[in-house]
């Protein structure tokens, strides 16, 4: 029990699925406008429709929904070119000899504009969303198993786990030993140079994180954490977040995780004592 894969879950992933390429993407737009402006021309060749222009309207939408914002504007500027090459005097150029056609190709450009931001707002919220899920399911299986561990090694592991899963990041534990600080957990490859024993030693007499990269433990790649029982730290969680995309409010996840295994090394601890 003492890799991440125990707390794999399926992570959020865009519509149509991750394996549909950017360049497949714009390409559907594309067609999408393409359909649109057959639509457009047939209709105006019958029909004298004053906003038909509406047509074009739906790839946007269609494009916003499945892909993003960025299929979903080039299927607005597309559909604005295409309006005015097609069916805008003089046709088959994009030169406009109605002021009133200017606006239209204007206001059909600006709602594309409107529909890709709320599909931008739309997505991302739930992206969100499903990584919130993520989290509370990695969560939710690691207060169940931590639960009932044995002992400090599966606690760790467990932590370890839990936290790498999370974060995707690798992952230490020391323990605070009568010599000092000892490893007793580690996930993916993480160097603990003398910057980091520091720093994990100062996080110890800290009542919060200590970051890495932050004065005076700037030379750190480390975040640490302390676990504390009581009034006493009795291990020191690190972590090698990437300083680029930090993810956001990680304290959050990470208490959770460090006062359940503050809880469960008490437990264990306090079983030693009855017993002796």
């Amino acid at each position: 029990m003492a890799h991440a894969e125990l707390f794999e879950t399926n992570k959020a992933e865009p519509t149509l699925g991750a394996a549909t390429s950017a360049v497949m993407q714009y390409g559907a737009a594309f067609i999408l406008i393409i359909f649109a402006s057959a639509i457009a021309v047939g209709v105006d060749s019958r029909i004298a429709i004053p906003n038909v222009s509406l047509v074009y309207v739906i790839p946007v939408v269609i494009a916003g929904a499945a892909f993003g914002v960025g299929p979903s504007l080039f299927a607005a500027v597309l559909g604005a070119l295409s309006y005015n090459f097609f069916l805008t005097e003089p046709r088959y150029s994009l030169s406009v000899d109605d002021p009133a056609n200017i606006w239209a190709i204007a206001l059909l450009f600006l709602v594309g504009l409107i529909v890709s931001g709320i599909a931008f707002v739309s997505n991302r919220k739930a992206s969100e969303a499903a990584e919130l899920r993520r989290h509370a399911e990695i969560l939710q299986r690691f207060s169940s198993d931590i639960a009932v561990a044995d002992s400090i090694k599966a606690m760790t592991s467990l932590s370890a786990g839990a936290l790498s899963a999370l974060f995707g990041a690798p992952v230490a534990i020391m323990m605070l030993r009568e010599g000092g600080l000892e490893m007793v957990e580690q996930t993916g490859v993480i160097d603990i140079g003398k910057a980091e024993s520091d720093a994990a030693t100062a996080a110890l007499s800290a009542q919060g994180v200590v970051r890495g990269g932050v004065y005076p433990d700037d030379q750190s790649r480390l975040d640490f954490w302390p676990v504390r029982i009581a009034d006493r730290s009795v291990a020191v969680i690190g972590m090698a977040l990437p300083s680029d995309e930090r993810p956001p409010l990680p304290d959050l996840s990470v208490d959770v995780v460090r006062n359940l295994l503050a809880l469960a090394i008490d437990r264990i601890n306090r079983g030693a004592d009855q017993r002796n």
